[in-house]
């Protein structure tokens, strides 16, 4: 029989002593909370990178295709390209590319009789996935287009929605401005739905309608585009699949990925790495330190069983084992129960999302996203039992401090 596993199963397991029984649900209870924390930090963090992530890819794209201009804004009205069948099909079969739609957009003026409201007008085909977008739509329909002329339909997000007064079925007034002409040209179309994304860089900007009408405000030849839009199987290959494309394109045209064109939005969700990568070290010093200190309060209570120990002949390596075996009996259950408590948490907030964020335009939804990602639990768990077990062997050491001969006459 193992000497030091058994005194530690005895000691971990003893249910007379209170103050003990305590100190190690304490230190249980401490590692627990710790570990669950770091998980739902992780879960957390990756569901909101991946909510705000998607949010934009879903509207823009994960690959832009147009006119190459070196110093034109990121976001404005688009110089006309001539659709390109033999290279728009094979963008469509390279490896990773999901779908490949056209897209212009020109700026306007929405008028009502009480207001007006300045948009980026989004002109799409019958190309076009709406899928993509269903998750934004909040009332009325897409659009219905007409073969025969532009579809008078418009799509316009809650927000623009408000300040004009408009519900779904209004009659609204577009203005147009093309060039040098000082008179707009207005249009008459008819809001057949509404959207919503939470983010004020689409929801204070777009309004989405049928391609045909910039094409023939813009006296563009029949045909011509704003660009491309290319959706991606996974996007953490943009820049793989960009560069792959960029050097089949001809010579004016360009190819940007979204992060080009929204690089504030992705510097801040990488700057929530190192949110996560704090709270995930601050826990983990939690965790530890808390082992710490219990471990040596159990120690020193112990101290005349330490000295009884070595007066029979136990030798310093036995007696240091025994309470490295009891830190990590206390390790493996606090990780045990923490891994538990923190999928389940995941799990109830994927059923009932009982976790809101109180600004939703600040965070850009309503509800707090959930993304397990089991490599990153397995890493959590598995650094915190090596962790706490390697830094256990600190408090054993005053085991080795005690002497026999006073030990014994600890009260």
């Amino acid at each position: 029989m193992n000497i030091a596993s058994f005194i530690a199963r005895r000691i971990v397991f003893n249910k007379q002593r209170f103050f003990s029984r305590t100190i190690l649900r304490l230190a249980i209870t401490a590692t627990a909370i710790s570990v669950a924390v770091m998980i739902l930090t992780l879960a957390f963090l990756n569901g909101y990178q991946q909510a705000v992530s998607e949010k934009i890819f879903s509207f823009s794209g994960h690959l832009r295709l147009q006119h190459y201009e070196q110093y034109k804004a990121a976001i404005a009205e688009e110089s006309p390209i001539m659709p390109n069948d033999t290279i728009a099909n094979a963008i469509a079969k390279t490896a990773g590319v999901k779908h490949i739609q056209a897209f212009a957009t020109k700026y306007a003026i929405l008028k009502t009789d009480n207001a007006i409201e300045g948009v980026l007008f989004k002109g799409v085909g019958e190309d076009y996935d709406f899928s993509t977008m269903q998750q934004f739509l909040t009332q009325g329909r897409w659009l219905h287009f007409n073969d025969t002329t532009y579809s008078r339909e418009v799509v316009i997000s809650e927000y623009t929605a408000k300040q004009l007064e408009l519900k779904v079925g209004d009659k609204i007034l577009i203005y147009f401005f093309k060039g040098e002409e000082k008179k707009p040209r207005p249009d008459k179309l008819t809001v057949v739905g509404l959207y919503k994304t939470y983010m004020e860089e689409y929801d204070k900007l777009y309004a989405i309608g049928d391609i045909q009408l910039i094409q023939k405000l813009n006296d563009w030849t029949k045909g011509e585009i704003g660009g491309y839009e290319i959706f991606l199987d996974d996007y953490h290959k943009m820049d793989e699949i960009n560069s792959a494309i960029f050097e089949t394109l001809p010579g004016e045209w360009g190819s940007k990925t979204i992060k080009d064109i929204y690089p504030n939005i992705f510097d801040w969700l990488s700057l929530q790495d190192i949110n996560g990568y704090v709270v995930l070290g601050v826990m983990t010093v939690i965790a530890v330190i808390n082992l710490i200190t219990c471990l040596i309060i159990i120690v020193l209570e112990r101290t005349r069983m330490i000295g009884v120990l070595k007066t029979v002949g136990a030798t310093d390596w036995t007696v240091q084992k025994i309470f490295t075996l009891q830190g990590a009996i206390i390790a493996f259950a606090g990780t045990f129960i923490g891994l538990i408590a923190g999928l389940g948490v995941c799990w109830i907030q994927t059923k009932t999302h009982f976790l809101s964020f109180w600004d939703e335009n600040a965070y850009y939804m309503t509800v707090v996203p959930v993304k397990i990602i089991w490599w990153q639990v397995a890493l959590v768990v598995t650094g915190t039992i090596v962790v706490c077990t390697l830094t256990l062997l600190i408090p054993t050491m005053v085991s080795r401090r005690v002497q026999p001969a006073r030990a014994v006459q600890f009260r």
